[in-house]
């Protein structure tokens, strides 16, 4: 079965919603900031089954719940249960920590859950563990893919890609080779929260890990994608035009939209910040990404559907005539755009060009204001 393509400027592939910042694991990346209690300014469980009826006006986007540690939230099941009766497709993203049980996997999947999401950033308990700043999360995050795979539950890892784990990668691919997952989500370090500047990779180590990501792409059972970094997509691209051989693997470029097992499937082109894609924060904060924290409303008073559709941040970021630097003249602004959180989070304007991208379009000379870390 396919699935028709989105008109992002009405419909967002993607709605992301941050249930809670309270979390057991103190991340050295966490762009929530994530704390051990749980705010009063969350979303009541009345608030949150209103904001579900509005995100089924858009159709039936997929709705990730995460956090901080969704399974903070007590009422995290009867969510689920009524997303999914509502229509909607709905994934998880849980803290690996002891708090996350065999028992919790399957009531979660008995309750209409589609996916779910963990995080693994190292081959090796030393290197995730020290990512995660929790010993035994590594153990826990295995433990979790194994239980919901003894029960049909479909998984996805994400990893985020920083200076402390660009060398395991290669181990770390051998590793998902071996797990029993349906999509593998690069992400790329947003200098954001207690995410750093000085913990971000090169430009030029970017292109090395899309060129990995291209490669596993050709062999891997499952789908990869990248986050925060959609300059990938210009280098697949740019591998087609320079004659690459097909490949059997499903994620090697624009997706097809065929659903999978879990009725999910891959936007028909991609998704970027506020295109294709909106971000609810826990206080109800509409957001066109969690990593680009400039709010255009608030579902406690505002209209989800009128704030993504209409408000003029989310508009300018729909609009590739907006961007300026070399972005703004890159023959491959319509397939990429670059990452609007990052160019907001290093240089302050989320129209500037993304500095961690190495592609200079021909004719282009950079400004000497340009920030651009090659």
């Amino acid at each position: 079965m396919n699935v028709s393509p989105l008109d992002f400027t009405q419909t967002p592939f993607l709605v992301i919603w941050e249930m809670t910042r309270a979390c057991a694991l103190k991340c050295v990346h966490c762009r929530a900031e994530a704390l051990d209690r749980r705010s009063p300014e969350e979303l009541s469980t009345e608030q949150a089954l209103a904001l579900l009826r509005e995100i089924r006006l858009f159709g039936k986007p997929l709705v990730v719940l995460t956090g901080g540690d969704p399974m903070r939230r007590p009422d995290i099941l009867e969510i689920v249960e009524y997303g999914t009766r509502q229509g909607l497709r709905m994934a998880v993203t849980p803290s690996a920590t002891a708090e996350m049980t065999p028992d919790k996997i399957r009531r979660l999947k008995e309750k209409g859950l589609a996916r779910l999401a963990v995080s693994l950033d190292g081959s090796t308990a030393g290197i995730h563990d020290a990512f995660r700043r929790v010993p035994g999360s590594f153990g826990w995050t295995l433990d979790i893919i194994r239980w919901a795979n003894e029960i049909g539950l479909p998984v996805q890892i994400n990893t985020t890609v920083t200076k402390y784990n660009l060398e395991d990668l290669d181990a770390l691919c051998s590793l998902l080779e071996s797990l029993k997952i349906v999509l593998w989500s690069v992400f790329f370090l947003v200098p954001v929260g207690r995410g750093k500047l000085e913990d971000e990779i090169r430009g030029r180590d970017y292109e090395k890990v899309f060129h990995k990501m291209a490669a596993l792409a050709e062999k891997a059972p499952f789908d990869i994608k990248s986050t925060e970094a959609p300059h990938y997509r210009r280098v697949i691209a740019q591998k087609k035009m320079n004659g690459a051989s097909p490949v059997a693997g499903p994620g090697f470029f624009t997706p097809s939209g065929n659903l999978g097992e879990d009725g999910i499937g891959r936007a028909a082109r991609g998704v970027n910040d506020g295109n294709g894609f909106v971000f609810v924060s826990h206080a109800g904060e509409i957001f066109p990404s969690g990593f680009l924290p400039l709010s255009a409303g608030n579902v406690k008073t505002d209209s989800l559907v009128d704030v993504y559709r209409n408000s003029t941040l989310f508009r300018d970021l729909r609009d590739p005539s907006k961007l300026k630097g070399k972005c703004g003249v890159c023959e491959y602004r319509f397939l990429c755009g670059g990452s609007r959180a990052r160019a907001w989070a290093v240089s302050g304007d989320y129209e500037g060009p993304d500095p961690f991208c190495v592609y200079i379009p021909k004719g282009y000379k950079p400004a000497e204001k340009e920030t651009l870390f090659f």
